[in-house]
């Protein structure tokens, strides 16, 4: 036994200090390892969420946007995660029934309510925007506009959302979001990159909005709209033209064949075997043309088709003013518009148009475009019907008009020519999210919702830094000093001389 006492008490492992420093040593590791999978563990991503509605001219759809509670130079990240097209026509339609234009809104909104998460609900802010159909009501009816901005209201209002009100875009606004939301979705914005063009074509508007190098706001400064986005200052040349959407056009073009209260017109517009009795009042109950109805016009006329594109491109050019320009460069109607620059996204009526017509490849000279087009107005329209058996004939018998139409606004109105055509994208989408003005708009009002902190890691960098230092460097003298046993004992030694 006393053996085994004297062995042990030799042992350096069996000694106390050597006991405390491993006790130390296991404990510093367990801390180490403790402090690095909580400060790297994945946090929770918090998200905010805004509904918009888009109240058109023709229908109204809502849009659900999401995006993480921290933000970018000031500009939350917003993402498209749901849309519903409201069933019925736009809100406008409901001018002698205000309250069936808050109901229709109905079967989207419960779509809203179960796809934003509940616990979101009360601080999700809801925003309608009604455009150029409701710019119209408002200045043929103002008091009808304001009964339906009343129902729409009080049907919104009903939804635990965060309503923020309903009140009518201006032309302006308009086209500017449309701007923000091309640019956004194609990463121009927060690369720095050069900025896209936006064209937008409704049912009763149309806006073109660019950067020009030509545009500093000194010549037409109603046209100017400034941004800071993502850290950069954008001076943006916008305009949107009021009746000069395709639904109010084709009005237009009609009134400018039935000025003299014929019972029937020969249509260049529409494609040839096309008949249809028409009603004098519906084609002139818009202010767009309710001034120009002639007086003692039958009650209908007969409508019919002929197919020509290029008498129908002259047709369309009377709706247009080329004359007037006080300033240094027009579009038309006198209006300023700066040289054309950069690329540019066509969207809304643009696409949905040129795509139906297989014309939305830009990489098709513009020759050959009119050249598909002057075919198609062409063909009669029994078979145009048995092509396409799946769309409803009000849109199909409008296509030769709406086609001709956009590609004479591009090149008559705005001044797009063979050589710079191919710069225009037809777009829908981009990376999951419509083109319109609601993402844009989403976007900007991202700037006035307060960011919620972050969940942010248990230390700050340089505090885990500095303690993992500290434990690292502990560690190291525990283990030298862990081989003070192993280390030769020079001291006693016995010394030869």
């Amino acid at each position: 036994m006393s053996a085994q006492r004297e062995m042990k008490e030799k042992n350096p492992w069996h000694t106390p200090v050597t006991i405390i420093f491993t006790v130390i040593g296991v404990i510093a590791i367990v801390a180490l390892v403790t402090v690095a999978v909580l400060q790297n563990r994945p946090l929770p991503q918090k998200y905010k969420y805004g509904i918009v509605l888009d109240a058109g001219s023709s229908h109204t759809a809502l849009y659900i946007y999401e995006w993480p509670a921290e933000k970018d130079n000031n500009t939350g990240r917003v993402e498209q995660t749901h849309s519903c097209k409201v069933k019925g026509p736009g809100i406008s339609s409901y001018a002698s029934v205000p309250r069936k234009a808050g109901e229709s809104l109905s079967e989207c909104m419960q779509e809203a309510r179960q796809r934003v998460p509940e616990k979101r609900h009360s601080e999700t802010p809801l925003y309608l925007g009604a455009t150029a159909g409701m710019r119209l009501l408002n200045l043929e009816n103002s008091l009808a506009s304001d009964k339906v901005f009343q129902a729409v209201e009080e049907a919104l209002q009903k939804f635990p959302f965060s309503f923020q009100g309903a009140r009518i875009l201006s032309g302006q606004e308009e086209g500017a979001f449309g701007w923000v939301t091309v640019n956004y979705l194609d990463d121009r914005l927060k690369q720095s990159l050069e900025t896209r063009g936006a064209l937008d074509l409704g049912g009763a508007s149309t806006q073109i909005s660019f950067v020009s190098d030509d545009f500093d706001g000194s010549e037409s400064p109603d046209n100017g709209v400034a941004f800071r986005l993502y850290g950069n200052d954008y001076n943006l040349y916008t305009h949107s033209f009021l009746c000069y959407g395709k639904d109010q056009a084709l009005r237009m073009t009609l009134a400018k064949q039935t000025q003299s209260g014929p019972v029937s017109i020969s249509d260049p517009c529409f494609n040839p075997g096309y008949i249809e009795t028409k009603n004098y009042s519906i084609v002139y109950d818009s202010p767009c043309v309710s001034n120009m109805k002639p007086q003692g016009a039958p009650a209908t006329f007969t409508h019919t088709g002929k197919g020509n594109f290029s008498q129908c491109q002259e047709v369309v050019k009377r709706n247009f003013n080329f004359k007037q320009c006080k300033y240094s460069q027009c579009s038309f109607n006198g209006v300023f518009q700066p040289r054309l620059q950069g690329p540019f996204g066509a969207f809304s009526a643009y696409y949905f148009v040129m795509n139906f017509l297989n014309l939305a490849d830009t990489s098709i000279p513009l020759e050959a475009v009119t050249e598909k087009l002057s075919r198609y107005c062409a063909t009669p329209w029994n078979q145009i019907k048995q092509q396409h058996p799946g769309v409803k004939l009000k849109y199909l018998a409008e296509y030769c008009f709406s086609g001709t139409y956009i590609i004479t606004l591009l090149t008559e109105g705005y001044n797009f020519t063979s050589q710079n055509y191919p710069n225009i994208k037809f777009i829908k989408k981009i990376k999951g999210s419509d083109a319109g003005w609601t993402l844009g708009y989403m976007l900007n009002l991202t700037n006035m919702i307060p960011a919620e902190a972050p969940d942010s890691p248990p230390l700050p960098h340089a505090g885990y830094v500095s303690i993992v230092t500290v434990i690292a460097i502990l560690l190291f003298v525990l283990f030298i000093l862990s081989l003070r046993p192993l280390w030769p004992r020079c001291s006693k030694q016995p010394q030869i001389i």
